[in-house]
């Protein structure tokens, strides 16, 4: 069993999804439902309409032609294709689009301790929180945790995650506001190695107006773990509001140019009708979600499932 298996079972995780998903759920059906009402089978008139249903679902203009692409095939090599069948081939074309790992697993640990996650996305995402909610679930899993609060611009940040820290009984790096965000990193890897750490999360800062400037940040923090851990960072998780929308599309291309994106979270899931853009994320940038943020509690932060969520997704 994997590093977050014996967290939640499959069924409660399921279960989790399916009420986190629901307004997108039925936001879906409701379109879908309405698209092939009185229809026997599936012609150019449902195939735009579903057109609709999935660019409305902010599923993204290039993933929805994709889908719509491929159902289009299947009718012309199958020459007819009922209504019914619609929901099961929508199931498989987007189960085969969506990028995602082992369910039970997680991030995957190194050999050699400590496991380092550099956390990237812009302010009021939840990024914070999600490091927070990571770092229960690590020490919930039995690791030893260290944060670094390396989102030395706002004091807010530093604060909410110093928060989080005394919340879920893990230690912070942190220095005066202003302080370079590579130097409290390096501490923190520092910190990590010295308490003999499983996993040193750290926070960076969420700004996208000045590109280069990120970019030259990022890449710096980086660099100085490395003198640390050779192979530092492990994972680089981007946090992304899915109530955003194609704005979350928009930020992931933006983050991916400034930084090498390993994995995606995408939080406040259970608040909106739009959690169709975990298709067209993972589809065009081709980046596994690895968390989504599913409710406001602890442990509602959950490991990406793409079988339950097609599953949630579905299901009336």
């Amino acid at each position: 069993m994997g590093l977050f298996g014996k967290l939640f079972s499959k069924e409660e995780n399921q279960d989790k999804i399916e009420s986190g998903l629901q307004k997108t759920r039925e936001s879906v059906f409701a379109k879908l439902s309405k698209a092939v009402a009185g229809k026997s089978k599936v012609d150019d008139e449902v195939l735009d309409d579903l057109e609709e249903v999935l660019i409305s679902s902010d599923v993204g203009v290039d993933t929805t032609v994709k889908i719509i692409e491929a159902i289009e095939a299947r009718v012309a090599k199958d020459k007819y294709l009922g209504t019914a069948e619609l929901n099961q081939i929508l199931r498989e074309e987007i189960g085969e689009l969506l990028k995602g790992d082992n369910p039970e697993t997680g991030f995957e640990l190194p050999k050699k301790k400590p496991y380092v996650l550099m956390v990237v996305g812009v302010n009021g995402v939840g990024k914070t929180t999600t490091i927070g909610k990571l770092a229960h679930q690590f020490k919930q899993a039995g690791l030893s945790v260290v944060l670094g609060a390396a989102d030395t611009f706002r004091a807010a940040a530093v604060d909410q995650l110093e928060i989080w820290s005394e919340r879920v009984g893990v230690p912070i790096v942190k220095q005066a506001m202003g302080s370079d965000p590579a130097s409290v990193a390096f501490d923190a890897v520092q910190s990590g190695i010295s308490r003999d750490a499983d996993v040193v999360i750290i926070d960076t800062a969420g700004r996208l107006h000045n590109k280069v400037n990120l970019m030259n940040e990022l890449s710096k923090i980086k660099r100085v773990m490395q003198k640390l851990v050779p192979d530092a960072p492990h994972e680089v998780l981007l946090v992304l509001d899915a109530s955003t929308g194609q704005n979350a599309l928009e930020q992931a291309k933006q983050f991916s140019k400034a930084t090498e994106v390993t994995a995606l979270a995408l939080t406040k899931l259970d608040g909106t009708a739009k959690g169709g853009v975990a298709i067209g994320i993972s589809d065009q940038l081709q980046i596994p979600v690895k968390y989504i943020g599913v409710g406001e509690g602890i442990e509602d932060l959950r490991v990406f499932d793409k079988e339950a969520f097609v599953n949630s997704l579905f299901e009336k």
